[in-house]
C-alpha cells in the first residue's frame, strides 16, 4: 500500500462522443420539419475545437443549439463546456455563432483552486501541472473531501478527477 494517494483534476472531453453528438444534432436538424428550406446548419472544426452554428434568426439559432447540448448530454458529453460567442449577421439574412471548447484547466483558476484547497485546512498538497492540477494526501478521505469541494465550488466549466490511486 503507497504512503501517499493522489488524483488528477482535468477538463477533457471524448471527441469521439463528441463527434457522434454533432452527427446525430445535424441529421435531426436535416430531418426536422421546422428546419425544411432554411439554412440551419451545425458544422464542427475539429482543429480548432470550434462550433459554426447558423440559422435564419436568432430564435433558430437558439434552437440549433439547444439540439446540440441535448445531443451532448445523452452522449455524456458535458454541455458546460461550451463557450459561446458573438452573434454575428452572416450572408442572406442569417445569423452565425461560433462557439468553442473548453479544455484543460485554466492557470487562474487552477490558482484560485488550490488557494482554496490550502484553506480547507486538510493534510494535502496541490500543484499545476501543465493544464492539470495533481493533489497529494496520506489520506484517501481527505482526498475525496478535496473531491466534494472541488465539484461543489469548481469553475462554470466540468472538472474530471482521474488517476486516483
Amino acid at each position: 500500500m503507497p504512503d501517499n494517494h493522489s488524483f488528477d483534476v482535468v477538463s477533457e472531453i471524448n471527441h469521439a462522443e463528441l463527434h457522434n453528438a454533432v452527427v446525430q444534432a445535424q441529421h435531426e436538424i436535416a430531418v426536422r420539419f421546422d428546419f425544411k428550406g432554411t439554412r440551419a446548419s451545425i458544422e464542427f472544426n475539429k482543429k480548432d475545437a470550434s462550433f459554426t452554428i447558423e440559422g435564419d434568426h436568432k430564435g433558430q439559432l437558439e434552437t440549433v443549439i439547444q439540439i446540440l447540448k441535448e445531443k451532448m448530454a445523452k452522449r455524456g458529453v458535458p454541455a458546460a463546456s461550451l463557450i459561446r460567442g458573438k452573434i454575428e449577421d452572416a450572408t442572406h439574412d442569417t445569423v452565425r455563432e461560433t462557439l468553442t471548447l473548453h479544455t484543460g484547466v485554466d492557470v487562474d483558476d487552477a490558482r484560485k483552486l488550490i488557494k482554496e484547497i490550502k484553506q480547507l485546512k486538510l493534510k494535502v498538497q496541490a500543484q499545476i501541472m501543465d493544464e492539470k492540477i495533481r493533489v497529494t494526501g496520506k489520506k484517501k478521505d481527505e482526498l475525496q473531501e478535496v473531491m466534494a469541494y472541488m465539484k461543489a465550488h469548481g469553475p462554470d466549466y466540468p472538472l474530471q478527477f482521474i488517476n486516483f490511486t
